[in-house]
């Protein structure tokens, strides 16, 4: 039998607090869900240290699969909590991304990234929703909705819709990256642990290496889609173009299928576009996807054992290319 470690007190870097896995682990029940992944699983929410401050609007009973999308959309919007943000997910995946001026357009140009996923999905606003917007949400078959705040008729519209679900959101999402910094998955093998991932890009991270450089507006449309791959499934690759996530790949287990994927869904709205990849791009056959679809940038870990060849590749074709040195893997 292996020879377990012991676990004791583990240093936050970030706030200098403590991390103790005993208390951690000290759950207590909270509330029975609906239902878990499937009707036929049982499930509950245990309450944990430093949860999210919730509301949930009406008599509906979450389900396990409620709280899983409203947690990944929480954490995409708190990538961008200063700014008017709309993400959509179903089943947990990113369905679509979008920010502008103002909510209602992000809600149409995340809505517009796959129309038809966005069907019984869920859908996050990280500023307040107004009257259009929940109008047009009745429209179609949405699960579920989240924000910090909803116009009152706009509430009053979406209360009379028995099929969705409200869940107004009072932490803030600036605080969000605060709440949780380790990440536990129990397995037969053991109970893993992890630091939650907060990576962020900075000078030291964000490498032009191509002779062909980005625009202000690219290396902007870039950090954006590198922030959403981040809570993609692994291998993605996220095409985004003017704060709009036009394809997003993920679960794939070939990189190039991943590529090849995103590059036919996102058709002409590859033209010009970024492709983000949460993980190293490790064939030319990727760049060679890309210059298909008109990339224009390419922002991506590096470190690929052909990396000079993968460059040289993306100069020929005038594709900008971003190395952060950061994976965003995630199963």
């Amino acid at each position: 039998m292996a020879k377990m470690a012991e676990v004791k007190i583990f240093d936050n870097s970030n706030d200098n607090t403590k991390w103790e896995l005993e208390k951690e682990l000290e759950y207590q029940p909270l509330w029975d869900l609906a239902h878990g992944e499937n009707p036929h699983q049982s499930a509950g929410i245990l309450k944990t240290s430093g949860m999210a401050d919730f509301e949930i609007i009406g008599e509906d009973a979450l389900s396990y699969n409620d709280v899983i999308n409203i947690s990944e959309l929480s954490n995409i919007l708190s990538e961008f909590y200063d700014v008017c943000a709309v993400a959509i997910v179903r089943d947990s995946a990113i369905c679509g991304v979008a920010l502008a001026p103002d909510i209602e357009e992000a809600y149409n140009k995340a809505f517009d990234c796959d129309p038809m996923s966005s069907f019984f999905g869920a859908i996050g606003f990280s500023q307040k929703v107004t009257y259009e917007v929940a109008k047009h949400i009745n429209s179609m078959s949405v699960k579920l909705i989240i924000a910090p705040e909803i116009e009152e008729d706009g509430l009053k519209l979406l209360k009379e819709n028995k099929f969705t679900k409200v869940v107004l959101i009072k932490t803030p999402f600036k605080e969000f990256k605060h709440i949780l910094q380790k990440e536990i998955k129990i397995t037969p093998f053991g109970t893993l642990y992890q630091d939650i991932n907060h990576s962020t890009l900075g000078k030291d991270s964000f490498n032009v290496v191509t002779k062909t450089k980005p625009t202000t507006e690219q290396i902007e449309d870039a950090v954006f889609a590198w922030k959403i791959s981040k809570y993609a499934r692994s291998n993605s690759i996220i095409i985004a173009k003017d704060f709009k996530t036009e394809a997003i790949a993920q679960g794939f287990a070939s990189p190039v299928n991943a590529v090849e994927f995103a590059m036919n869904t996102a058709c002409d709205g590859a033209k010009n576009a970024i492709l983000a990849s949460d993980n190293i791009i490790p064939t030319i056959d990727c760049v060679y996807a890309a210059a298909q679809g008109r990339i224009s940038t390419i922002i991506q870990p590096g470190g690929a054992d052909n990396e000079n060849k993968i460059i040289e590749l993306a100069d020929k074709y005038n594709i900008a290319m971003i190395l952060t040195g950061i994976k965003n893997y995630k199963h």
